[in-house]
């Protein structure tokens, strides 16, 4: 099963980046490129069960579970409907303080999947594991970016307080 997996550290504490992770709308849309669209399915608030509805930016249509939901150290997410391509995909985002510095979160996220139909899958999980790579590194960017915007660390806040 192929894995990728991105790190960044970001200038925040871990219960503000886990909270910037979970933005939702027009906020997560302001860090996160992967997105055109994504609500929570039949739920207020995030929380392990609860099914997610994404749109991802070229129109392909994911929905997903929260598997595991750690509030601030991870979370974990399994696609249960989704692109053809993929028979399976999961993901786990963790925070944790950066050593000698609790100011500073080391958010380090990994995927993982396999592809359909099997008889392609070797060369189908090698290019999607290059093109993977690449969106997650972009993500994960975003999201560092997102950790310096007031207008996301403005929603975090209200998040952290909910």
């Amino acid at each position: 099963m192929p894995v990728v997996e991105s790190r960044c550290v970001v200038p925040v504490p871990v219960e503000v980046a886990f909270a910037v992770s979970q933005t939702q709308g027009e906020v997560r849309k302001r860090w996160d490129p992967f997105i055109r669209r994504q609500h929570l399915i039949d739920a207020e608030r995030p929380a392990k069960g609860v099914r997610t509805f994404t749109v991802q930016r070229f129109g392909l249509r994911m929905e997903s579970e929260y598997v595991s939901y750690n509030p601030p150290s991870n979370v974990g997410m399994k696609m249960t409907r989704g692109s053809w391509f993929f028979e399976r995909m999961g993901g786990g985002w963790r925070f944790s303080a950066v050593e000698g510095d609790a100011s500073s979160t080391l958010a380090v996220w990994r995927y993982n999947f396999t592809c359909r139909p099997r008889w392609l899958a070797p060369i189908a999980e090698r290019l999607g594991a290059l093109l993977l790579q690449r969106d997650i590194d972009r993500r994960i960017a975003g999201f560092a970016r997102g950790c310096a915007d007031p207008v996301v660390l403005a929603e975090a806040e209200r998040i952290r307080a909910a």
